[in-house]
């Protein structure tokens, strides 16, 4: 189910919502695990039951590395958690390297990001934090719809506390409100036309895309990734603010950034703060040496593409991104530090571009094909890219506003230049006609994919 769906906007969650706030404050994580397990469920029955097995286990995990052999019990946690990930996202793969045949099992929605939430609880509880004793409790920190099935990525530390008791005020439910309505905005009326844009023309790459439609195809694919999944974390956490809940950000305006290093800083944060916190600092991070740092930024970054998908474009993306880092590790940093801030954009949008007809692409023969039309292996222009391109112009110059502080910086201008009577209504008004334009797009619409879900 899609945040992004009528059946979710008008059914389940003003039901969800119904039940969450009318049982008794203890009832509440009994309330918010159920949902989540139905809301798990509505498409994928079957594994619910592999939901239920994983928090169970890491429910049992957490209670014993606290006890007598803990680094065992870790090391147990550990392997079981990559073992069921590793089973259902990547066996078909190497199972079709090594000439065996693949199970074409599906791949559960969301396994990554609930199997790595699982993991920092019970490395984080090894390393000192207090053991959740109600299973009830931890089975609604696991299992939360809100961010189940893509994210961010709910360190157990950050939100200890409010799973054991917690708070939903007016003004902080109606802040969520807002916030949810802007995801919305972002994922129906951005993402989606940037899609179908893309759709049109990476559809045309094997036969009749020219350098100009293969660019503008990787621009609008740029525009529908960020919106796509920065919309799903806004939705996120909008939906975890009315519940009393703090999910931390995971964009910042990252097609702002300066450098490869900065752009990761501000896309998707919470990822990057996992490896960084479980992978490479276990690993020795900077400490021993440029030849260790290095070596460790190619595990970090083959581990994050890896995680991305199980495939060699994903691979390749990920060893893409270590070049790029390393070389700013060691030498083109302090060369980005010198230039204008502009041509840091520009040199961190270039290379972005690029990795994302890596990603983007089935396989990673297409993206070379694609990646050979953007730089000239056809004509520059094919017939009726201008047409494509021209009429496209319009909703790209506001997607690319939209990828900037700006629209926030004059929302909160026209703000503050309401009376305070005023603002309620302004408000209200607002979010009533961006929830109107939204419902009257998903009811014509038949595109509307969220691409995260199938990580």
């Amino acid at each position: 189910m899609l945040f992004s769906s009528v059946e979710f906007l008008f059914f389940f969650w003003p039901a969800s919502l119904a039940l969450y706030f009318l049982v008794p404050l203890r009832l509440r994580n009994a309330a918010l695990l159920f949902t989540s397990l139905l809301f798990y469920g509505w498409g994928e029955p079957l594994y619910v039951f592999l939901m239920v097995g994983t928090v169970s286990a890491d429910y049992l995990f957490g209670l014993l590395v606290t006890r007598k052999h803990g680094r065992a019990w870790l090391i147990t946690a550990v392997v079981f958690n990559l073992s069921l990930l590793i089973f259902f996202k990547y066996y078909d793969f190497f199972a079709t390297a090594v000439g065996l045949s693949p199970l074409g099992i599906p791949l559960p929605a969301g396994i990554s990001f609930y199997t790595f939430q699982a993991l920092s609880y019970v490395v984080d509880v090894y390393r000192g934090e207090k053991a959740l004793r109600d299973p009830v409790a931890f089975g609604a920190y696991i299992s939360m719809f809100p961010q189940l099935v893509a994210g961010p990525i709910v360190r157990y530390g950050e939100i200890r506390a409010e799973l054991e008791a917690r708070t939903s005020t007016t003004e902080k439910a109606a802040a969520g409100l807002l916030r949810f309505l802007a995801g919305l905005g972002k994922k129906v009326l951005l993402a989606n036309p940037a899609g179908e844009v893309f759709e049109h023309f990476s559809a045309l790459a094997g036969d009749g895309l020219g350098a100009l439609g293969a660019w503008c195809g990787a621009i609008f694919y740029a525009l529908q990734i960020y919106f796509d999944f920065s919309a799903y974390s806004d939705m996120a956490v909008g939906l975890g603010m009315i519940l009393g809940f703090s999910f931390p950000e995971n964009f910042r305006y990252p097609y702002c950034a300066v450098s490869i290093r900065d752009f990761w800083r501000h896309w998707h944060i919470t990822l990057s703060a996992w490896f960084r916190e479980y992978v490479y600092l276990p690993l020795g991070g900077s400490r021993r040496g440029a030849g260790r740092t290095i070596l460790n930024l190619l595990v970090v970054w083959s581990l994050t593409g890896l995680w991305h998908g199980a495939g060699t474009n994903f691979l390749a993306w990920g060893l893409y991104y270590f070049l790029l880092i390393a070389a700013e590790h060691l030498f083109l940093g302090r060369v980005l530090e010198r230039l204008p801030r502009a041509l840091g954009r520009v040199y961190t949008l270039f290379f972005v571009l690029v990795g994302w007809v890596l990603f983007s692409a089935p396989d990673l023969t297409a993206a070379f094909v694609y990646l050979g039309v953007m730089f000239g292996s056809t004509v520059p222009v094919e017939a009726g890219e201008w047409y494509e391109v021209t009429r496209n112009l319009v909703p790209l110059a506001i997607m690319l506003v939209g990828c900037t502080p700006l629209p926030r910086r004059l929302f909160h201008r026209f703000l503050a230049s309401r009376p305070n009577v005023a603002r309620p209504i302004a408000l209200t008004t607002g979010a009533a006609l961006l929830l109107f334009l939204c419902t009257a797009y998903l009811a014509d619409a038949s595109y509307n994919p969220f691409l995260y879900f199938r990580f």
